[in-house]
């Protein structure tokens, strides 16, 4: 069995590079996984490629799986799909996700690997981190029958809240972007689009995660009386100014984080991480997510590929990473 692998690494902030690795034998309670895809989740991972985590934020931001330390040189990624081949017989054979980094093959622990279910594709699977984030937040939302919702920022992570969300009875769901393009995702997804001066208002619940300061305050100014913004964008090491003032107080609105680092405490004491991204990947059984995939390239071109994602210079929601078989 081949125990060799290559990984892609961040040297220096905006330089990636390649590197070949020596894997350990799988120990009895661990499986070889060969990968078969891996995602690019643009807003986080170019967030690090750039050197933009905080240091107050090293501890918290590392992935489960992360060699190295922030800045650089770091091994970092999330989004994981491979075969497994070798390990406790279940599991030999079988398409897994894991939160793994971008890597040929690698060795985890069993439990650190999920299967796909058989109605969702290996390519598409990838997703499951995303859509275990909009789950999350869905907990923390609490959106009831009949509701009125902005989901406002067409990345990644606010179009998988919208996709959920179409799925409640009764609710009226706008995706809201800056870019008109995004409005053929949703479509695919089946949610209204519109731009931020055209959205519509008096929502009672806002979910922003457009990671920028003149989106924040759109999703404020789009809520009715005690309204609340689901706040799902993380800045970094970047400030953020707020209006405050004016009508916020007296309106009683409120502003609410959501991350994924912890089960939401609404669900805390009934649901663990692994039946929450076992829903997310049941959730990937519907192909209106694949709109969510919108670039494709091989592993070898990753150090190429980041500094393009992470210059805006391809647009992508989530970039998919193929893997050659032979690799």
């Amino acid at each position: 069995m081949n125990r060799t692998a290559r990984a892609f690494w961040l040297n220096s902030p905006g330089e990636g590079e390649i590197r070949e690795v020596t894997l350990p034998a799988p120990a009895a309670d661990e499986v070889l996984v060969r990968a078969l895809w891996s995602g690019v989740s643009r807003g986080t991972e170019t967030l690090v490629f750039r050197g933009g985590v905080p240091a107050s934020q090293h501890a918290a931001m590392r992935a489960p799986f992360q060699e190295g330390d922030f800045p650089a040189p770091v091994k970092y990624g999330y989004l994981s799909v491979g075969e497994v081949e070798e390990g406790p017989a279940e599991l030999v054979g079988r398409t897994v996700f894991c939160l793994y980094p971008h890597q040929t093959r690698y060795v985890v622990p069993a439990a650190a690997v999920t299967v796909v279910p058989d109605a969702v594709p290996a390519g598409r699977a990838i997703l499951a981190g995303t859509v275990e984030t909009a789950v999350n937040a869905l907990w923390d939302a609490a959106p009831l029958v009949g509701d009125r919702i902005a989901v406002v920022g067409g990345g990644m992570v606010g179009c998988s809240v919208a996709a959920l969300l179409a799925r409640f009875p009764g609710v009226r769901v706008q995706l809201v972007d800056a870019d008109p393009s995004r409005a053929k995702t949703a479509e695919a997804l089946g949610v209204d689009f519109a731009l931020p001066p055209d959205a519509l208002g008096e929502c009672d619940l806002v979910v922003h995660a457009s990671a920028t300061e003149q989106g924040l305050t759109r999703a404020l100014e789009l809520l009715t009386a005690e309204g609340t913004v689901l706040e799902l964008s993380w800045y970094g090491d970047r400030q953020v100014s707020l209006p405050l003032g004016e009508a916020f107080h007296s309106r009683r609105l409120v502003i609410r984080s959501s991350q994924v680092g912890t089960v939401s405490p609404a669900r805390r004491a009934s649901r663990s991480y692994a039946d929450r991204l076992a829903l997310a990947l049941e959730l990937l059984a519907d192909p209106s997510l694949d709109a969510l995939i919108t670039g494709e390239s091989v592993f070898e071109e990753l150090p190429a590929v980041m500094p393009k994602l992470a210059a805006g210079e391809i647009p992508a929601l989530c970039h998919r990473i193929r893997y050659d078989k032979s690799a």
